[in-house]
């Protein structure tokens, strides 16, 4: 994805203001910077939650700009939120077949009159659930629980199932280790690298803890007030005087 001077404006606030950068394949990139920096609205820019005041964002080749979300999840990018969107009274199983919708051939009457081609779709769906559940470690006896009574943990985990299921080239994560202990971010950094080197994924991610960034990405862009304020890779971002003062600086 090719994102060229983006830019976000509400009333007379200017959210993100020109922003370029790209998003190769195959690569892990975070965006970093300070509560109120614009990096959730950028995230709904890429995704056709709002579409950019100016500029233009490109994927695979396309102008998306201004397109809505569910035909920019057909062509390919997913997303995660920062606070999970999971339904807590369906199973982890079906949470991840909701996923799948987008890639769904029967129509409304068939589904209706659950026609044998119906019944067999809803199989090969549930079979591709389980297979990406267990795809991002969720072991198979939590497959048929409530959302709801899951671990934390877990259920970060069946909301990136979830987003899998819609067979993304794209993967926006937001904050996805956001309440969890080390051991279970250290996990998600460890996915993250499975998902990138198995599915041939590029993953865009917001990150707050400065440690899975540092350790998991490629590169990473620093945003401040909507600016960009620095882009490289994460040793030469930690070092840069502006992101200290910025955004490192002030995480003590």
């Amino acid at each position: 994805m090719d994102i060229e001077n983006a830019t976000k404006i509400f009333g007379g606030l200017t959210a993100v203001s020109d922003i370029t950068f790209t998003i190769p394949q195959n690569a892990i990139v975070s965006v970093i910077g300070p509560n109120g920096a614009g990096k959730t609205t950028f995230f709904n820019m890429l995704t056709g939650l709002y579409k950019p005041s100016m500029g233009r964002i490109v994927f695979l080749g396309k102008d998306v700009t201004g397109t809505r979300p569910d035909i920019i999840t057909r062509m390919g990018v997913a997303r995660t939120f920062q606070n999970i969107r999971l339904f807590g009274t369906m199973t982890a199983l079906e949470n991840v077949m909701v996923g799948q919708h987008t890639r769904m051939r029967a129509g409304v009457w068939g589904s209706i009159l659950r026609t044998p081609r119906v019944r067999r779709e809803e199989e090969r769906v549930r079979e591709i659930g389980r297979e990406i559940l267990a795809e991002v470690g969720m072991p198979k006896s939590s497959f048929d629980q409530l959302a709801i009574n899951l671990s934390y943990g877990d259920q970060r985990r069946v909301e990136i199932a979830r987003a899998l299921a819609s067979e993304p080239r794209l993967l926006l994560l937001d904050e996805p280790t956001a309440g969890m202990n080390p051991n279970e971010s250290h996990q998600l950094t460890g996915l993250m690298r499975k998902l990138r080197d198995e599915r041939d994924l590029s993953i865009l991610l917001i990150e707050h803890d400065m440690k899975v960034v540092m350790d998991v990405s490629e590169r990473v862009t620093v945003l401040d007030h909507g600016i960009k304020i620095a882009e490289g890779e994460p040793t030469a971002v930690r070092a840069d005087p502006a992101v200290v003062e910025a955004y490192l600086g002030k995480q003590g």
